[in-house]
């Protein structure tokens, strides 16, 4: 049967098998969206993952790309694969609101750097997913896709939503506490947080310039690799990011473990309060480890959530001062209450804030001399119930506040079928060998789990 034929085929694939099936031309884009579409149909009524969604608009790109490729025409690394992209990434002539209410039917007029950059590669803007108010707290329209009664966690909930319930193979959020991990949990996805200042953020709605870094979802780590690869690079106008060599995520993550890697379990603050099922499916990954897991702990790190929030509440009372002057009774009472908290942090408290990050890689340093990866929760637990709370960060701000790179990878299962995530924890800048190490362990445990059943 035709792919156009069978849209469940299509949208069954992960994204570097969509690259390579259309880069050979086995797949034309056109075929890739309209799987995309009819997929979308089937079930954004009850999910609803969408900000903004155009099908003609999709449909033009691929045939554009489409003729590219039979014109014998280089293409990217991207061709024809679908990407959605949070609703704070500025899309030229595509509306993007932030979330806001005093930015509906705002109309950007250029592109974010790395929307520009994904049209350079040749992926395709499917659309905009939902986001929180301001990507903070107050919730969106999107249900968790799993369980509609449940949330799909927060502030990149419609990312996470849309390729989880299979509408799109990659998507691009945010995070400045966990807004990319823990919705990826939530979900039962791949998430990523790279390292901060990997890839720029101009054109995208700032809420804390310390803190705010791009994240990916995807279907596997591979899918992953393959994303953050074409969005990582130097932009003069993000002074977070350097002019050095992009990483080869993809090749690295796909190699072979030189050695069979090392991990380290934490503990960290907020263990005692999660799921129980959370804590024990935690705990029998380390103990499936066994020799190549050893336990550690990190003194201080009760104090950080406090920390990371006094700097992201500080920065967004100054950077969304303009939002609030053009319409602060238009704002919800809890983003309201996060700016107000930020007007009131001294300098001094906010300065010495920023010192934290420093301290915390130094003492990261020697537990990543004696491992691969740091494994912990991703999230307290499956997803809470109801879609006014969007779970708490309490596992993923510590990461986000040292700047090192994280991935949730989808091992676990509540007893209610709600999905829940393992997160792994990589030294700052050594995301291509973080990914390989998560794909090996992905392999591991799935392998160990099928030995098991088969007994």
């Amino acid at each position: 049967m035709a792919p156009r034929d069978n849209p469940g085929a299509v949208t069954g694939l992960g994204a570097v098998v969509l690259r390579d099936r259309l880069a050979s031309g086995a797949l034309r884009a056109v075929e890739v969206v309209e799987a995309c579409l009819a997929r979308i149909a089937e079930v954004e009524p009850q999910v609803q993952a969408w900000a903004w969604l155009e099908g003609n608009h999709a449909l033009e790109q691929a045939r554009a790309l489409d003729a590219r490729r039979v014109a014998g025409r280089a293409i990217g690394p991207l061709h024809g694969v679908p990407v959605a992209l949070k609703d704070i990434i500025d899309t030229k002539g595509i509306p993007t609101a932030n979330g806001l209410a005093v930015d509906a039917g705002r109309v950007p007029a250029e592109d974010a750097w790395i929307v520009a950059r994904l049209r350079a590669a040749g992926a395709i803007i499917l659309g905009k997913t939902v986001t929180t108010e301001g990507a903070y707290m107050h919730a969106g329209k999107t249900c968790n896709p799993h369980n509609p009664a449940h949330t799909p966690g927060g502030s990149s909930q419609g990312s996470a939503a849309a390729v989880a319930a299979g509408m799109v193979p990659l998507a691009i959020g945010t995070q400045t506490g966990g807004s990319v991990i823990r919705p990826a949990s939530y979900c039962g996805v791949v998430g990523v947080k790279p390292s901060f200042g990997m890839i720029p953020r101009t054109g995208i709605l700032p809420q804390s310039p310390f803190l705010d870094t791009v994240g990916v979802f995807a279907r596997s780590v591979e899918d992953a690799a393959l994303l953050i690869e074409v969005l990582t690079g130097h932009d003069p106008a993000d002074s977070a990011t350097e002019a050095v060599p992009v990483p080869r995520m993809l090749a690295v993550a796909q190699s072979r473990v030189p050695v069979t890697p090392m991990f380290a379990f934490l503990r960290p603050p907020g263990w005692e309060d999660a799921d129980p099922q959370m804590r024990a499916a935690v705990e029998e990954v380390a103990a499936l480890l066994g020799e190549q897991c050893f336990e550690t702990d990190l003194p201080g790190l009760g104090e950080v959530a406090a920390i990371r929030q006094r700097i992201n509440f500080a920065e967004m009372a100054k950077c969304y001062y303009g939002i609030e002057r053009r319409g602060r009774d238009q704002m919800s009472d809890v983003l309201k209450a996060a700016m107000d908290e930020g007007k009131a942090v001294l300098a001094r408290d906010y300065l010495a804030a920023l010192d934290w990050r420093a301290l915390m890689n130094a003492a990261l340093d020697p537990v990543f001399d004696r491992c691969d990866a740091i494994l912990c929760p991703a999230a307290p637990g499956p997803a809470p119930e109801g879609l006014e709370f969007t779970g708490s960060a309490i596992f993923n701000g510590v990461w986000t506040l040292a700047g090192v790179p994280t991935v949730t990878l989808p091992l676990f299962w509540s007893d209610s079928g709600l999905p829940m995530g393992l997160q792994l924890v990589g030294r700052r800048g050594d995301d291509a060998r973080l990914l390989r190490t998560a794909r090996w362990l992905m392999a591991h445990v799935e392998t160990q789990a099928e030995g098991g059943a088969s007994q």
